[in-house]
């Protein structure tokens, strides 16, 4: 699974953060209109500058996200909000060297967070420095040993640095602290078949089918465990 089973956890880890709304896109347009003729009318108030910039983020607008930010950051340079987000922005933006400082900076005032963490390893992995990327994960598994998208995390990263049988015991803690998730247990069927273990790759995917999950969903899975 790789990278982008990484992205998929860190944004499960970042949904309860960013605290996201349905509402289309227009909607949130006029949201933004509202906030910013707020913006307007008052004096500078960090909690409108930080609605705003969460609106541009919905609409990837993620140059004015950025400024905002760093608007917020230029009058108050320890908004933990503002650091953590202009993260998440540089790292959509691919600016991946920025994006490690600001995590960097949010950790020497939170250093438990396990969503920056998460985001400077992250960042790390982006510009393939795959060992201090493993340091941040075992930190996060230090920090945060009932964590599954620890383990999780620090498996994906494993997998890619050809860490098999590590990798196999991170999916094992992940599915044994959260046993419902269905994704850890196919990125552990899937990590079993590279490692040639067909039926305990097969009696993953059965759970999975006791479940509930489509046949046809995992089909090639199956075959390959023949």
């Amino acid at each position: 699974m790789g990278l982008r089973t990484l992205i998929i956890l860190l944004i499960a880890s970042l949904s309860g953060v960013l605290h996201v709304k349905g509402q289309n896109s227009q909607q949130w347009r006029d949201s933004l209109a509202v906030i910013n003729k707020q913006i307007s009318q008052n004096p500078y108030s960090s909690d409108l500058y930080l609605r705003k910039a969460a609106v541009n983020i919905e609409l990837q607008q993620w140059e004015y996200a950025h400024k905002t930010y760093s608007d917020i950051l230029t009058k108050e340079p320890n908004n933990l909000a503002a650091l953590f987000y202009r993260a998440f922005v540089n790292g959509k933006m691919r600016r991946y060297d920025l994006a490690g400082s600001d995590y960097e900076t949010f950790l020497t005032l939170a250093p438990t967070n396990i969503e920056a963490r998460l985001g400077l390893a992250y960042t790390l992995q982006k510009r393939g420095k795959r060992l201090e990327a493993l340091d941040q994960y075992n930190t996060i598994v230090e920090q945060h040993p009932d964590s599954a998208v620890a383990y999780a995390s620090r498996a994906c990263l494993e997998e890619e640095m050809v860490l098999l049988d590590a990798a196999l015991f991170d999916w094992e803690k992940a599915i044994a602290l959260n046993s419902s998730n269905n994704d850890y247990i196919l990125s552990k069927a899937n990590l079993l078949l590279k490692m040639g273990k067909k039926q305990k790759a097969r009696e993953c995917l059965d759970v999975l089918l006791d479940r509930g999950v489509a046949r046809a969903d995992i089909e090639e899975l199956l075959k390959a465990c023949r």
